[in-house]
């Protein structure tokens, strides 16, 4: 493990591993860098690969404001550090985070999303408008396993007994965790969660080209969310994995990322 620091002096925890062209991995709400380790690995055998913390997990630091920008300027760090152009994968809202730092100026070649969590249209709930406020508050008062049942709730949609049920496993405890940055994910998503079309001029700075990938047994609404997405430019491509969900296994994500980012070497 090692740091490199970000504009406003935060520390960003990194690993690095494989030897090749540069990919930087984006982890969703909850992960930490270790949370990527399998699709790391798998990736290692051609590319230069870079897991980190995002800012307020792990072994990361976090500033005294949140801001999206902060975000997309740690990446800023960890490309810089990697020679100053990578390659770039997110996975659900780091995969929205990684597309916001592409549109913002970040050196990426190449970018690879799954599973934007996007909700574009009534086949789910959208969020409440008062979605980030409210884990903001849940988060100031440290009742940290609230914000995660409502994160639970409110964004993933699981019925509150389920995750009542699901406060006594063993795994809880890591969740909580990482609770205190669930409101950043919140603000990345912006209002790409109100049940309205995407914002047609959002990324249209993206010129490089992107993989946005979907599974094939995954909810009706992340695949209009993709659908949407990809039709906003002719740089965006549907890759579909049959018979995955949003916890898709890195075996399966991981020879499609090998054939888009090598790809981008044969160019």
């Amino acid at each position: 493990m090692d740091k490199v620091f970000s504009s406003d002096g935060t520390a960003i925890a990194y690993e690095q591993q494989g030897s090749g062209p540069v990919v930087v991995l984006v982890g969703a709400a909850f992960m930490t860098r270790g949370d990527s380790a399998e699709l790391a690995a798998l990736l290692a055998e051609r590319f230069t690969v870079f897991t980190y913390d995002r800012r307020g997990r792990g072994d990361s630091g976090d500033g005294a404001a949140y801001d999206v920008q902060r975000e997309v300027e740690d990446l800023d760090a960890l490309i810089e550090r990697a020679g100053g152009e990578a390659m770039v994968f997110g996975m659900s809202s780091g995969a929205v985070l990684a597309l916001e730092a592409v549109a913002r100026g970040s050196a990426a070649s190449r970018l690879a999303l799954y599973e934007p969590p996007f909700i574009v249209d009534s086949t789910r709930p959208p969020l409440p408008a008062d979605y980030v406020d409210h884990l903001k508050a849940l988060v100031a008062r440290e009742a940290y396993g609230d914000a995660v049942a409502y994160f639970m709730t409110a964004a993933v949609g699981m019925p509150a007994e389920a995750v009542a049920g699901m406060r006594q496993a063993p795994f809880w405890a890591g969740l909580e965790a990482t609770a205190r940055t669930l409101p950043y994910d919140g603000q990345i998503m912006g209002d790409t969660m109100s049940g309205r079309p995407l914002p047609a001029d959002r990324w249209q700075s993206v010129t490089v080209p992107v993989l946005v990938g979907i599974g094939g047994a995954g909810e009706e609404s992340m695949l209009n969310g993709a659908r949407e997405l990809v039709a906003l430019a002719d740089n965006f491509t549907l890759h579909t994995f049959p018979g995955q969900d949003h916890n898709i296994d890195p075996k399966s994500l991981a020879p499609v990322l090998d054939g888009f980012f090598a790809a981008g070497q044969k160019a």
